[in-house]
């Protein structure tokens, strides 16, 4: 059975990013992992939102928390992201509805390090089985989201950090300060005692945290 949601189920996607690149790696990677509690930072119109529950909803009450500020980065300069938040809404929505086993999905609205230091505050450290790093594209951002989530992950928890070979087409080339590669090698080597990279296609990097 094919855990794609698409359009034919009733889903509004407007774009293949998270079937094309994240879906055939989780596929075989999760169904380890086994999630029950996930933290997403960068949902957009909630298609690995949408696939976590068609693939985990079955048995268990899914619990995902999505942060989002659902305003776009530099690369969203020409998209209606009002249109995309309502898609997502939509979306999350028709998944919960389809769930043999209702989900628990929390909408965190507003900038990453605000709403992960929220969640950090609430209790939730070392709390989260999965988390998914696909929010801005800016090195400074994907840092803080790293060392945040970071904390928030279990011992044994995976963290996968999408668009790691993504680069912004700029005129001069290669900014290194508009890109997640080098906020994604800065934590991986600082963290370099306390987590394992996992062998995976490397347009994204998947890690397991191996301690505090």
């Amino acid at each position: 059975m094919s855990h794609i949601p698409n359009a034919s189920a009733g889903y509004q996607f407007t774009n293949s990013w998270f079937a094309s690149t994240a879906q055939p790696v989780w596929d075989q990677l999760l169904p380890q992992v086994n999630p029950t509690r996930v933290l997403e930072i960068g949902s957009y119109e909630g298609a690995s939102t949408c696939y976590l529950v068609e693939r985990f909803g079955g048995t268990r009450a899914l619990e995902v928390h999505c942060v989002d500020t659902w305003e776009g980065g530099v690369e969203h300069s020409t998209t209606d992201m009002s249109a995309v938040e309502t898609r997502f809404d939509q979306n999350v929505a028709h998944a919960a509805q389809r769930a043999l086993v209702a989900p628990s999905i929390t909408k965190h609205k507003g900038y990453s390090d605000v709403q992960l230091a929220k969640l950090l505050a609430g209790g939730l450290t070392g709390y989260f089985d999965f988390v998914y790093v696909d929010g801005s594209h800016q090195a400074p951002d994907v840092l803080a989201d790293a060392i945040l989530g970071f904390r928030l992950l279990r011992i044994g928890g995976v963290m996968a950090f999408d668009d790691y070979l993504w680069s912004e087409t700029l005129p001069t080339g290669v900014d290194p300060i508009r890109c997640p590669k080098p906020a994604i090698d800065a934590f991986t080597n600082l963290y370099c005692r306390k987590l394992q990279v996992i062998q995976a296609p490397l347009y994204q990097l998947y890690i397991v945290k191996t301690q505090d």
